[in-house]
């Protein structure tokens, strides 16, 4: 028989989300395309609140310890490499890079809206076409467009990751499924949400589907050396400066100013 073993770390929302996938062919191997015999996952998803970097070691071991594995039998180390939080994607990239490094194995970045357009495929067989959008703060939404491929059994990006406000998110021709938290934070702003043939709204960054997706990305060959591994902010500016916040605070003092939202972690 013949394991392929990969661990799958996301810390881009307030969960702190760790999977441990074996994946077993037959002793002639498995093609890109071909499905694996048998596959085994082992999950911790916890909500962590801003302290995900103190679960997600221990986290780790808890889960090989379960699957009667150690690191060394780890092929590949999986992670959600954005967007998202700023700081729970610099926790998982440091981590995932930190483990690979010592274990001379290669990293395999996921992007989070790809990881809930594999969610919604994973609850529903039927969601081949998936419009993901998140809520990004800031009054915008990060969002993307997904086609599932039957012949090559993977994702084709049909729009990639962008940052827009929720009124500028373009629905699918196609009918398609919604995925992600978006249509929840904004209500009719979000006019694709009157457009989708199902809304899932518990289609979010997880571990679980991370390690499906990456799975087949390491299969493809789509991996990198551990020192290649960055985050993927799509948000152009990670913090506001000081000056800037200053100027924010002022403007949102000012009677007549009209209101502001931003946080520092500036998803």
């Amino acid at each position: 028989m013949n394991d392929t073993v990969l661990l799958a770390l996301d810390t881009s929302t307030e969960f702190c989300s760790v999977a441990l996938l074996r994946a077993t062919a037959a002793s002639g191997g498995a093609s890109v395309t071909e499905p694996y015999a048998e596959v085994a996952v082992w999950v911790r998803h916890e909500a962590t609140g801003a302290v995900s970097s103190t679960r997600l070691l221990p986290a780790i071991g808890e889960l090989l310890a379960e699957a009667g594995l150690t690191l060394a039998d780890c092929d590949a180390i999986a992670f959600g490499a954005g967007p998202g939080s700023f700081t729970g994607l610099r926790t998982a990239t440091g981590v995932a890079q930190g483990l690979a490094f010592g274990l001379d194995i290669p990293v395999v970045p996921v992007g989070t809206l790809l990881v809930c357009a594999e969610s919604a495929r994973l609850r529903d067989a039927s969601a081949t076409h998936v419009l993901a959008a998140l809520d990004a703060r800031m009054d915008e939404a990060y969002w993307a467009e997904y086609e599932w491929d039957a012949a090559a059994r993977d994702w084709r990006i049909v729009r990639p990751a962008s940052l827009d406000a929720p009124e500028r998110i373009i629905a699918p021709e196609a009918p398609f499924t919604l995925a992600g938290n978006a249509a929840a934070a904004f209500g009719t702003r979000l006019a694709a949400s009157h457009a989708a043939r199902v809304i899932d709204a518990e289609a979010l960054p997880h571990a679980l589907p991370l390690a499906h997706a990456a799975l087949r990305a390491f299969r493809a060959g789509r991996t990198l050396r551990a020192d290649q591994a960055a985050p993927e902010y799509v948000r152009n500016k990670v913090a506001q400066t000081t000056a800037e916040r200053l100027a924010a605070k002022a403007g949102r003092a000012a009677p007549d100013a009209p209101s502001a939202s931003a946080t520092e972690d500036g998803r």
